[in-house]
């Protein structure tokens, strides 16, 4: 049996970091705002006919195998925690090859790590029979992303992999629901522009630095949630809208409040390319994900999307062209490799 699987990444529009409990359960009416885009992940599982797994990554180049699962049980840091850990969750019944890939650069804040377990859960799930929905697909990785990075995880990349389209994500006390909103992709997909400064980051200690400070009392980041909170609830009813001008604002106004979060948060780079963008016809920009690098987003004015795309360009950043991913993971079965 052969089982293939792939998952969007994302780019979140506003209210991101919110969704990291127990953050956003200080705000009511809480909700993040993203949207799916065609740069995917992968995930191919194989029967094999030994207790062997062998476990690889493409965009990683590396490889490693095991025995059998008693002995990656016994390995206590496989050099491939992704695939390691999801397969300690699921446990299949006989040997397999797993392969990932992935479309999204190094810790470039498209939630390319939040795809790639939705990808890898949802192959192991099929593979192993175990008949998980969607929504538990979604809390089994998000559970076992935060036993790899070892601090909380927030609720918001693992929707755009798993449906795909624009979102919002509401956050409360009852739960967590996606609603779908409904976009003109034709004309929306002629607005973004996405680029890749090279330079990662580690999303997972922004945010836990983030998250510290606020539970810890720091009356300035919990006053910037609380304008981030009210700036994510404006996007949607502009998305909604198609009130491009007015996400534009709220975009900048997203952004502002970000930088005053975390220091290095920006950098000179994204500075220069903010700045660039805007006298190109960029609307609003702002880095995706935690920030100190990774991608930027510009939401530009209609007809401006070449010409910001190549300011960015000759200032040196790489552009990435992506479009609305319609769909979320898909799941299918292919014949067995000799």
């Amino acid at each position: 049996m052969r089982i293939i699987a792939k998952a969007p990444c994302r780019i979140d529009l506003a209210g991101g970091t919110l969704d990291i409990w127990p953050l956003y359960l200080f705000h009511p009416g809480a909700v993040t705002i993203n949207f799916a885009i065609n740069r995917f992940t992968h995930c191919t599982v194989e029967a094999l006919d030994s207790p062997e797994i062998r476990l690889r990554s493409r965009d990683l180049n590396t490889a490693q195998s095991f025995g059998s699962l008693a002995n990656l049980d016994a390995t206590p840091k496989p050099c491939l925690p992704l695939p390691s850990f999801l397969s300690r969750f699921f446990r299949p019944g006989s040997g397999f090859s797993l392969h990932t890939d992935s479309e999204s650069p190094a810790g470039a804040g498209i939630a390319g790590s939040s795809a790639l377990m939705i990808a890898t859960a949802s192959a192991l799930n099929r593979f192993t029979g175990s008949g998980h929905g969607l929504e538990k697909i979604r809390e089994i990785a998000q559970n076992v992303e935060a036993q790899i990075i070892r601090v909380p995880t927030g609720v918001q990349d693992y929707y755009p992999a798993l449906y795909g389209g624009v979102s919002a994500i509401e956050l409360g006390s009852g739960g967590v629901r996606r609603v779908p909103i409904g976009v003109d992709l034709d004309d929306f997909n002629r607005r973004i522009v996405l680029c890749y400064t090279g330079a990662p980051r580690n999303s997972g200690i922004n945010n836990w630095e983030v998250t510290k400070a606020y539970i810890n009392g720091d009356r300035k980041v919990q006053r910037n949630f609380g304008q981030i909170a009210a700036i994510a609830s404006g996007m949607r009813t502009a998305v909604e809208k198609a009130d491009w001008s007015e996400a534009g604002r709220l975009l900048r106004a997203d952004w502002s409040h970000r930088k005053g979060n975390v220091p290095g948060i920006t950098t000179p780079v994204i500075d220069r390319l903010v700045t660039l963008a805007k006298r190109a016809g960029a609307l609003g920009s702002k880095v995706c994900g935690a920030g100190g690098g990774g991608c930027v987003f510009f939401l530009v004015e209609r007809g401006a999307q070449e010409r910001v795309s190549r300011a960015i360009a000759n200032a040196g950043a790489e552009i990435l062209p992506v479009q609305v991913a319609p769909r979320g993971v898909t799941i299918r079965k292919g014949a067995r490799t000799e």
